[in-house]
């Protein structure tokens, strides 16, 4: 009996520590790895840390004066060095350590090694940036952060600048409207491409920007935008109707600032522009960003007329991809599928577009038409996202580099209701007002009376 009751002292608590410590990890993985993860993983770094670089090898010779040294102090054998390691940070999501590499060594060996330092450290994914030359930062997660996205509290800052999402290693994905002017979205139905859209238009909302849309699904994707909206085409005739409005709302902005540019031979280097940034702030005018929903509905003809209005809105969504970065104009162009078959141009219009985010889609081709052509290797990443994880992405641009992000779950109504708050930031675009939305009024809601009324009886 003193047998069981030790074992029911001892091992009830043991059993109940590991019961909670499964479920935390399986449910809760933020705080199983804040609790239990972290000094774990800490541990078996600080314990290992020389014997795994030496078993990747990512050590190197020792130099002559400590080999000399050790020689001469101890009997012991001289072994390889690894990389100086820095200061181990923990983080909410895993650890970084800081590196200072050897000489002859390179941050590749440390890519390449990657795979091999997770296994050896037992955490979910390590990634290796470049700090400066010949410093390297080793980022650990400790575990799958794309499977419940929890984003950043510090989000960015800054004028069209939007996180829209969060990457695999754990950093928000900003989507920077000034370094990458125009992007290409493509998605199957449910792959989480209109939460993607939406992310962004919240984003914008409470900025100094104006946004214009074309949804030829009869508006039922941005419609629910629509008091923030300067401007909406919900089928191609009004999209041929809106686009040569923008093309000379274009060409007037380059001639404010080829009239900048005109000014008197002693005016300072910095007030000479080339865009609209560099423009003083009481004559800048406000940055527009065009959402395209659906944009094969733009190439699709039945027949000859429809051809000749096709070949116009092409060329004209060709014109402000090339031209509109300066004029403040850019591109946001979402689709299922973007190729050559869709018609003369689209090859032209998707090259213009640098950045490119891939979510889940139907078939090979398509995923190759988003990065075949920047990030081939980013294809099959492409190819294997699960229906069961929508919102999940790969994302690219024209430098060749790539991850896989997610965005979280927004619902329509929130999105909607910051669009409703921020109205009053619609700017006054004379020029896009015959296209201006018509926002329905809601019904005030009057609150139900607290007693009900009895009728008076003689």
């Amino acid at each position: 009996m003193s047998d069981l009751t030790t074992l029911l002292e001892v091992g009830g608590p043991v059993a109940a520590l590991g019961g909670g410590a499964a479920y935390a990890r399986a449910k809760h993985p933020a705080a199983y790895w804040s609790t239990v993860g972290l000094p774990v993983s800490t541990v078996r770094l600080l314990s290992s840390y020389g014997s795994v670089m030496e078993a990747c090898g990512l050590t190197v010779a020792p130099s002559r004066l400590r080999v000399l040294a050790v020689k001469a102090m101890t009997q012991r054998e001289v072994r390889p060095v690894p990389p100086r390691r820095g200061i181990i940070r923990p983080t909410t999501t895993g650890l970084r350590i800081r590196l200072r590499l050897a000489p002859g060594q390179e941050p590749a060996d440390f890519a390449a090694s990657a795979e091999r330092l997770r296994h050896a450290w037992g955490v979910h994914a390590v990634y290796v940036t470049t700090v400066k030359p010949g410093v390297v930062d080793l980022r650990l997660v400790g575990y799958d952060v794309l499977r419940r996205v929890r984003m950043p509290r510090k989000a960015a800052h800054g004028p069209l600048k939007v996180s829209v999402a969060l990457r695999e290693d754990a950093t928000p994905f900003v989507r920077d409207y000034r370094t990458i002017p125009h992007q290409l979205t493509l998605g199957a139905t449910l792959s989480g491409k209109s939460m993607y859209l939406r992310h962004l238009i919240a984003g914008l909302a409470p900025q100094s920007v104006a946004m214009v849309g074309i949804d030829c699904k009869r508006g039922v994707e941005l419609a629910p935008f629509a008091p923030r909206l300067s401007a909406l085409a919900t089928n191609p005739e009004q999209a041929a109707e809106l686009l040569p409005v923008l093309v000379n709302e274009m060409e007037d902005r380059y001639d404010l600032i080829k009239a900048r540019q005109g000014i008197a031979p002693g005016t300072p280097d910095e007030e000479i522009t080339s865009d609209i940034w560099g423009l003083p702030d009481h004559e800048r005018p406000v940055p527009v960003v065009l959402f395209v929903d659906e944009v094969a509905e733009l190439f699709l003809v039945a027949t000859k007329k429809d051809e000749e209005r096709r070949d116009e809105m092409v060329t004209q969504l060709i014109r402000l991809a090339q031209l509109g970065r300066a004029a403040g104009i850019y591109l946001e162009v979402c689709g299922q599928r973007f190729g050559a078959e869709l018609g003369k141009g689209a090859t032209m219009l998707r090259a213009q577009l640098t950045g490119r985010v891939c979510h889940r889609v139907n078939d090979e081709a398509s995923a190759k038409m988003a990065l075949g052509d920047i990030a081939p290797e980013a294809v099959q990443a492409a190819c294997s996202i699960a229906p069961e994880r929508p919102g999940l992405a790969v994302a690219g641009d024209t430098s060749g580099g790539w991850s896989r992000i997610r965005t979280p779950h927004l619902s329509l109504g929130d999105a909607a209701e910051t669009c409703r708050e921020s109205a009053h930031l619609v700017p006054d675009l004379p020029a896009l007002k015959p296209f201006q939305p018509d926002v329905p009024v809601r019904p005030v809601e009057t609150a139900a009376p607290v007693f009900l009324p009895r009728p008076v009886t003689d």
